[in-house]
């Protein structure tokens, strides 16, 4: 497995990505929105802040980091469902806040209220610091 850096040509690919892992939670919420779902990541999609996990050119999932002065924000992080459960996403976020946290920095986030990424950021170390309508937002401090 490797983490490659995503080109402008990877992200309708990706938006699928993220539709595909979203789904089953924002269908929970009844909020699934098949165009909206891919634009709003399509609308801030950032190659050079975009990492894809592939093994063998497969595509696995990807992840976004937004690198702030005073932090590093992960804005995405989403593993296809049929690759879920292999601790893929826990190797990624290993990764990130490893990034960070040699910087003196914290990671952010936010995860969907209802979602089973809630429990995932927790069971990774991270505090929930506040919510929001629909988001609750963590840190893994530095």
């Amino acid at each position: 497995m490797e983490y490659t850096q995503a080109v402008k040509d990877d992200g309708y690919e990706l938006a699928e990505v993220r539709a595909l892992a979203m789904r089953p939670s924002l269908e929970a919420l009844g909020r699934f929105d098949e165009k909206r779902v891919r634009s709003r990541f399509l609308e801030t999609f950032t190659p050079s802040d975009t990492f894809k996990i592939v093994d063998d050119e497969t595509l696995l999932g990807f992840f976004v980091v937004r690198v702030k002065a005073d932090h590093h924000y992960l804005d995405h992080l989403y593993i296809k469902p049929e690759h879920q459960g292999r601790a893929l996403g826990k190797l990624a976020l290993q990764k990130i806040v490893s990034m960070a946290h040699k910087k003196g920095l914290p990671v952010r986030l936010g995860a969907l209220k209802g979602s089973r990424s809630n429990d995932f950021y927790i069971n990774n170390g991270f505090i929930k610091t506040h919510e929001e309508e629909f988001d609750i937002y963590y840190e893994s401090p530095a």
